[in-house]
């Protein structure tokens, strides 16, 4: 398993270290460090996107999820797809129209920019860093059954690689990096699903029936409650997801990546077709671990449930010790591997976008700074942050990263949401009320998900593991009252214009 496993990653780290060669033959702006250049196609944009939401929180969260508590894990399938409905509608063109490189050039637009890109710049931070652990967290996890080593040794790999992508091919590499490994999981993805629908005459019906007639299961697993028994929970869960997409970086990072506002909108219907095609089969991975391998084997090979799906690829193409079944098996891991260190590599340069572009040299260099130079901080703050994740990810490294994930969303819609929907479409915004509801929302999402039962256990202060159904609302509620509050003429001339380029397309670059 291991010999194979070997072989097999090389092959696809072989590959893209290849595609990361090649795109750093073409960095030589920071518009092709940033933005890969802002040329890149609607359907590969779109491919590229839904390959940073088929991570590791899908292919692998999501099914240990349903393996261990049933069909509740699937609201990360349905949300996540649904999500890109509320980008299509509400931000795919105006932020396509309105930003240069990232959303906070659309707020700072608007609004003071010397106040506001730092504050804003620290939360994309924070949110690309919460979203970034989970991954990394998954290639620990992974590694113990890829090479046989600690989930320590994975997370340093993992993150080792990160950095190499990110500092020398930028959006560029992680766009070509996303795509590739997008096509590879859809194809891994259908034909585990297909060896797994086999072992039930290919009948959902019957699928079914053998989860309710297993006495480790039961009628249970296919029905709400099994994981988020308080209704309350489900709701605020769905709501920071289907919301959180809209405002999570390294989304609305590629948006710039594209030539026009109709390829903006295009990138957002392709990525609704492939993680459609993705999503829609997430069940069967989890539903098959858990009446194929059983809950028990799952749990002793990794208490989170992150390995469901690589034991079930295992089982279906042979079951241990079999050639075929190690060989599919270490191909699923490989793939999941490469789907990590590509998902974090897009996050890596939204947070490394956020320190060098939106506050170095825009706020600490006055925006005079040569090409060479801006694409040099960029560097410098990527391998800071990497090296950030890693110590953070080897402290978080037992959570499931389905979960962990859904928390970067929560964070997301509760303090960056509010600002750039607002901005886009609220004349009062003033620069003091965003500055109140960033700050205001930070401290409120920290704080719920710090004391609450996921940190804090059974002397949790806050009482939802989901807190977004209390801090989204009270993130905009800030916002508006602090706005109101304070009176920004300037502001709201500036809404005038913004309105105008960002539905014109005029002056968009």
């Amino acid at each position: 398993m291991h010999i194979l496993s070997v072989i097999v990653f090389l092959v696809l780290i072989a590959l893209t270290l290849i595609v990361t060669a090649r795109a750093a033959k073409k960095v030589r702006t920071d518009k092709d460090f940033y933005a890969a250049g802002g040329d890149i196609p609607g359907w590969q944009n779109g491919l590229a996107i839904a390959g940073e939401f088929m991570a590791s929180g899908a292919f692998l969260g999501i099914a240990g999820l349903i393996a261990f508590h049933g069909l509740d894990g699937e609201i990360f399938s349905i949300c996540w797809f649904a999500s890109f409905f509320v980008v299509l509608i509400l931000v795919a063109e105006v932020i396509r129209n309105s930003g240069k490189y990232t959303f906070i050039d659309i707020v700072s637009y608007r609004l003071n920019q010397k106040s506001i890109r730092p504050a804003v710049a620290v939360t994309v931070f924070i949110v690309s860093l919460t979203y970034l652990i989970p991954q990394m967290v998954a290639a620990g996890a992974l590694s113990k059954i890829l090479f046989g080593i600690s989930d320590t040794v994975g997370i340093l790999v993992v993150g080792g690689l990160m950095i190499v992508y990110v500092v020398l091919g930028g959006m560029m590499a992680a766009t070509w990096i996303q795509s590739l490994k997008a096509i590879l999981l859809l194809a891994a993805g259908y034909l585990l699903a297909w060896l797994t629908m086999s072992h039930f005459d290919f009948s959902v019906s019957n699928l079914f029936d053998a989860v309710v007639n297993s006495p480790e299961l039961g009628e249970k697993w296919i029905q709400q409650g099994g994981w988020l028994k308080n209704p309350v929970e489900r709701y605020s869960l769905g709501l920071s997801l289907l919301f959180g997409t809209a405002a999570m970086p390294h989304v609305l990072m590629r948006l710039f990546t594209v030539k026009s506002k109709e390829q903006a909108q295009k990138s957002a219907l392709w990525t609704m077709l492939f993680m459609g095609m993705f999503h829609m089969i997430t069940f069967i991975f989890g539903l098959g671990a858990a009446v194929l391998v059983g809950k028990a084997a799952i749990y002793a090979m990794d208490p989170g449930g992150n390995l469901a799906t690589p034991m079930l690829a295992r089982f279906v193409a042979g079951g241990e010790g079999s050639f075929t079944g190690e060989l599919f098996m270490a191909f699923i891991v490989s793939i999941a591997f490469i789907t990590v260190i590509a998902t974090v590599s897009g996050l890596c340069i939204a947070a490394s976008t956020a320190f060098s572009y939106d506050f170095w040299f825009k706020v600490v260099k006055n925006g005079i700074q040569d090409h060479h130079g801006q694409i040099r901080t960029a560097r410098i703050s990527a391998i800071a942050i990497g090296i950030l994740a890693i110590i953070c990810s080897l402290a978080l490294k037992h959570m499931n990263v389905a979960y962990l994930s859904g928390l970067a969303f929560s964070i997301a819609a509760t303090v960056n949401l509010p600002t750039i929907i607002l901005a886009l479409y609220w004349k009062k915004l003033t620069t003091t009320g965003a500055l109140v509801g960033i700050i205001g929302g930070t401290v409120i999402s920290l704080f719920a998900v710090l004391t609450g039962p996921s940190i804090m256990g059974g002397d949790a202060v806050f009482p939802l593991n989901n807190p977004g159904i209390v801090t989204i609302p009270l993130g905009f509620l800030i916002t508006v009252i602090a706005s109101l509050l304070t009176a920004d003429k300037a502001a709201e001339q500036k809404y005038v214009e913004l309105s105008v380029r960002s539905h014109s397309g005029l002056g968009a670059e």
